[in-house]
């Protein structure tokens, strides 16, 4: 009998040709793959010698059948169903456990929970954050029973029969789908269950993100949307063939809404807007080389996106500030904050619906307001300056707060002002003294320096009943108005330039130290072209001068929503991190250098990434590099490779660099930030690096499967991810205490249980 080199008998081999020949083409097509990575070595090196070539390929095509079986297989998309439901059913009964526990207030709990208290009560407050995420939360609070009266004062209070758990289980819903969102996420790039199963994995099985979900957050409801956002934008992607169909516009529409909603909870929600901007502009400059399409139809495109991506989420976010000041009509804590106009529409502030004197006369009481974004009241109290800064006067500082200590009596400069007579009203250019009401004490200024800058002179309260020097006596200058113009309440832009020294009072963010009450320090400024040396004049007491209703200041919802942006940008600038509060920076997250307490009690919860994932990840980037490498000297070598394989390697490392691209912009831009960071900033960047992992992951083991024969490469890729998944559920189970809670001594005590955990001396278990 003749020798068959192949092992085929001549009809065996006529039946698999026929059988190839039948393939379909869309069962060729490596959109029916599920990674675009999927080739064995020898289907690159197509320059062997002649003499070789036949060996070569036999091999060649028998890995090419490999690569479906691998990561396509029989009933794939039952198997993607399956996969999906089991992620969300574990991600829910994760995030959902036990979620009662701890019975107290956790971490930024005391913030979240209290604003969303005050959306029940309808009452004014200040936040560095846009409102979307404390509204929703103050909704589920409201329908799942609670009465927003719990003050939420610090962490570790008792909630006690306070109905708290609904909105700790809405934070978990919005928490749990971020898992499947990954999975989905994943698989629109790569079109690999494997990977998506992977990167899923990852952010299920990591017990920072597990932590963060648990509790009345905005975290868990800002990476929902984030996330959101990204599916919907790689779906709308998906129907680039079907433009301007039904579900086209459904989900361009969709992601310009997620995209308003992140923005809308917190500012970071700009890093996946900007990921969104590049992702479009790429996508039309492909469109715009596509000589297919006429101009017409490209800027059909164009406009299309500019609606969906630009107006509609503007629309929405201004929608959610319009529902924001409706819904807080009440006057409230953070009023001093803001523009005595806008305070003039709060429901209980002095301002709203108040006749008040249009002017100010000598001898009227009034209040002075700093006129810039976010300006506080002149104020004053009975404590002195430390013998460190003489001579010890009183202090005077600027207070955000209404306060009775806010309020002065405008007198003459030589003079005190009868008040028996008829009202001298005070004009542009005069020579005036004001008097602390409640301590009876002048404004003064001197050649002193003040307390904290230095090149700035000291103000302080002096005299006696009103009795002071020479040095108690300021002019009044009103910006833009003839000499002789009387002040207007409110509309005046004012400056006091101090009579002898020459220097104009001026408030700043600087905080005096707990002498000062951490109150803002208030200066006489020698550059009186300063732009923060001006006030205006809030609020008018005195009943001999006629009054006009307020009702004329009422700003526009258009100006609230801008004043509004400007107070939350220079609070977002100023924030300090709290008294023995651990902080963090950048090049500390995706080590997992150290975590974040969440509650301190004898039941901790410590918000710490899970090691083993977040490292492995760190090694991720890495191979993501040597793969890139080893590809560049394939290329660099005239390697030759097939169309097909060609196309395997463009959407897998496309989809890889995709996510680096998302994970970059969500996670760089904390570097150069100079206000206070926490751990739990690095969480949305974190999710991208997931599913980063899980394409880059997929991508090796393929490679390295493929070097095997073909049953035994099936079963090292099934093997490989099989260990990865189980690896990362093990690791989930070990730090479990970390999220669920720790009780007994610290890790640091050897006979802890906790101590066989403490892998790094920085966390604080």
């Amino acid at each position: 009998m003749e020798n068959n080199s192949s092992g085929r008998t001549p009809q065996k081999r006529k039946n698999v040709h026929k059988q190839n020949a039948e393939m379909t083409e869309e069962q060729r097509s490596p959109e029916k793959f599920t990674n675009a990575s999927d080739r064995s070595p020898s289907d690159d090196e197509t320059s062997l010698p002649a003499k070789h070539s036949k060996g070569r390929d036999n091999k060649s095509k028998d890995h090419l059948r490999t690569i479906p079986e691998l990561v396509n297989p029989i009933n794939g998309n039952v198997l993607y169903y399956i996969l999906l439901f089991l992620l969300t059913v574990t991600s829910l009964i994760t995030r959902l456990y036990n979620i009662e526990n701890p019975p107290h207030v956790c971490w930024d709990e005391t913030h979240f929970g209290k604003m969303g208290s005050w959306y029940i009560k309808r009452t004014f407050f200040f936040d560095v954050h846009p409102p979307l995420g404390k509204m929703l939360i103050g909704l589920a609070g409201y329908l799942t029973g609670y009465d927003g009266e719990f003050p939420f004062s610090k962490p570790g209070d008792e909630y006690g029969e306070t109905r708290y758990i609904g909105m700790r289980v809405f934070c978990a819903l919005l928490g749990a789908a971020l898992v499947p969102l990954a999975y989905m996420s994943t698989w629109l790039l790569s079109r690999s269950l494997a990977a998506s199963l992977i990167a899923g994995t990852l952010v299920l099985f990591d017990t920072g993100t597990l932590t963060l979900s648990r509790y009345i957050l905005l975290d868990p409801i800002l990476m929902f949307f984030i996330m959101a956002a990204t599916y919907s934008l790689l779906k709308f992607l998906s129907y680039r063939d079907k433009s301007f169909s039904l579900f086209w516009w459904f989900w361009l529409s969709s992601t310009g809404s997620f995209l308003a909603a992140s923005i809308g909870v917190k500012f970071v929600g700009l890093f996946v807007i900007l990921l969104a901007g590049y992702t479009t502009v790429e996508d039309l400059w492909k469109l715009l080389g596509d000589q297919k399409l006429s101009l017409a139809v490209i800027f059909k495109h164009f406009l299309a996106r500019a609606i969906c991506l630009i107006v509609l989420p503007a629309v929405w976010y201004l929608g959610f500030f319009a529902i924001h000041f409706k819904v807080l009509s009440n006057s409230g804590s953070g009023d001093g904050f803001y523009s005595s106009a806008f305070q003039s529409q709060l429901i209980g502030n002095k301002l709203y619906n108040v006749s008040m004197p249009e002017h100010i006369a000598f001898g009227s009481l009034l209040t002075l307001k700093q006129r810039r974004t976010g300006g506080a009241y002149l104020h004053s109290h009975w404590h002195l300056y430390p013998e460190e800064f003489p001579p010890r006067q009183q202090q005077v500082t600027t207070y955000s707060h209404k306060d009775e200590n806010n309020v002065w009596r405008m007198k003459p400069a030589t003079e005190e002002p009868d008040v028996t007579r008829i009202p001298q009203l005070v004009k542009n250019g005069d020579l005036i003294r004001l008097e602390h009401v409640t301590t009876k004490r002048n404004l003064h200024s001197h050649h002193e320096p003040a307390p904290i800058t230095k090149r700035h002179f000291q103000v302080s309260g002096y005299g006696t009943d009103g009795i002071g020097d020479a040095n108690d006596v300021w002019q009044i200058e009103i910006v833009g108005a003839p000499q002789g113009s009387p002040i207007q309440t409110v509309r005046s832009k004012l400056r006091l330039i101090h009579y002898h020294v020459k220097c104009a009072l001026f408030s700043h963010d600087k905080k005096l130290p707990k002498w000062g009450w951490e109150q803002l320090e208030v200066t006489c400024n020698p550059n009186v072209k300063d732009n923060k040396v001006f006030w205006s004049v809030e609020e008018v007491i005195d009943p001999r001068l006629p009054n006009v209703s307020f009702e004329v200041y009422m700003p526009s919802l258009v100006e609230k929503f801008v004043e509004s942006h400007a107070v939350m940008t220079q609070g977002n600038s100023g924030l300090k991190p709290r008294e023995g509060e651990v902080t963090s920076r950048p090049w500390q997250w995706p080590i997992d250098f150290r975590g974040q307490i969440f509650s301190g009690k004898d039941f901790r919860i410590y918000l710490l990434g899970n090691p083993v994932i977040f490292w492995c990840i760190l090694l991720v980037f890495l191979l993501y590099l040597l793969v890139i490498g080893i590809n560049a000297v394939r290329q660099q070598r005239g390697v030759q490779r097939s169309q097909e394989i060609k196309e395997f390697d463009q959407r897998m490392m496309g989809a890889a660099w995709w996510f680096l691209i998302a994970w970059a912009l969500h996670y760089l831009p904390f570097w150069p930030m100079t206000r206070v960071l926490y751990f739990h900033h690095y969480f949305p960047a974190f999710l991208y690096s997931a599913m980063f992992a899980g394409v880059v992951i997929d991508y090796v083991i393929i490679q390295l499967s493929l070097r095997f024969p073909k049953g035994l490469a099936i079963s090292f890729y099934h093997w490989c991810v099989g260990v990865i998944i189980s690896g990362s559920s093990y690791s989930f189970y070990i730090f479990l205490p970390m999220a669920y809670g720790m009780a007994g001594p610290l890790a640091a005590d050897e006979n802890s249980m906790m101590h066989r955990l403490k892998w790094l001396d920085s966390w604080d278990i």
